[in-house]
């Protein structure tokens, strides 16, 4: 094995220079990470708190549950919060939060969702995470949990000390573990490019590896999930040709006028049915009680 891989400083260069996480990508389509989700923030917020998106959030929040972490009482950070898809079972467990979301659309929902937490409100925190001071903020080792769910904060290792900082027990973080995957895109990418689209290992490698590499004691697990969502024709087609360009695909007028011609063809109805999602790692980093938890 060579000694480059177990090099920390070379692998935070690696991370620092990858131009394909999802900050990269969305840069790349035009998007600001920041205020990525303005235009869907009605429809997130909807999948967040209809039937399937509780139970995606409880699924989470119960394996975390299983493996130590308390809420009630506790002080928990999460960040990326959105409409409040996790802020809003931690505080019914009984967690003081804050929630901090760079969203203007997603903070408004986000105060109405947690409106009813009035013994225990919800601090809501807005702007660019990467340009808090925490030790100014006061949020040096405050939290018992810093939670951080598929958000493009994190982005290098650089990002990672800063939300380590925040903590004093745990810190979630979760990240796509292969390259996001389509339905519409796995059909039509054929068609553009004559081959089959194939999903790429992300960035998630690197911060497993430099965790291992800095002595972090943590837990992993990478599953697969979908969802299911629900276009008309032109939002199908823009979704399509977005994530043409996130995945470095051709989505000039050819691209466009295939993908157009397919959906005439292959879906005659007025709403359109998608599945997306992928392969997606959860990574629980423990700061305190760092042997094998025991679940009783």
């Amino acid at each position: 094995m060579g000694k480059p891989f177990f090099d920390a400083a070379l692998w935070q260069e690696e991370w620092k220079n990858y131009g394909e996480g999802a900050a990269a990508r969305m840069r790349r389509s035009g998007i600001d990470p920041a205020t990525a989700f303005n235009g869907k923030a009605d429809q997130f917020n909807e999948q967040s708190f209809n039937e399937e998106g509780r139970r995606r959030s409880a699924r989470i929040v119960n394996w975390l549950a299983s493996r130590g972490v308390q809420f009630d009482g506790a002080k928990i950070l999460d960040v990326g919060a959105a409409s409040g898809v996790f802020t809003v079972p931690f505080a019914e467990r009984g967690a003081q939060v804050t929630a901090f979301e760079s969203s203007p659309p997603q903070v408004e929902l986000l105060r109405t969702n947690t409106a009813p937490f009035t013994e225990r409100p919800v601090e809501i925190v807005s702007g660019q995470f990467e340009s808090i001071d925490v030790l100014e903020k006061g949020w040096n080792q405050a939290f018992d949990l810093v939670f951080v769910s598929m958000c493009p904060v994190v982005h290098d290792w650089d990002s990672v000390e800063h939300i380590l900082s925040c903590a004093r027990k745990f810190v979630y973080i979760s990240m796509p573990v292969s390259s996001s995957e389509n339905s519409l895109v796995s059909e039509v990418t054929p068609l553009i490019t004559g081959r089959a689209f194939e999903p790429r290992v992300t960035e998630m490698a690197y911060l497993l590896h430099l965790l291992t590499l800095k002595g972090y004691a943590y837990e992993t697990l990478v599953t697969r999930e979908l969802k299911t969502t629900e276009h008309t024709r032109e939002e199908a087609m823009e979704e399509v040709m977005m994530w043409l360009r996130h995945h470095g695909l051709p989505a000039d007028e050819r691209s466009r006028e295939i993908v157009k011609e397919h959906l005439n063809t292959r879906y005659p109805e007025e709403r359109i049915q998608v599945q997306q999602g992928g392969r997606f790692g959860k990574v629980l980093i423990r700061l305190q009680d760092q042997n094998m938890y025991e679940q009783s």
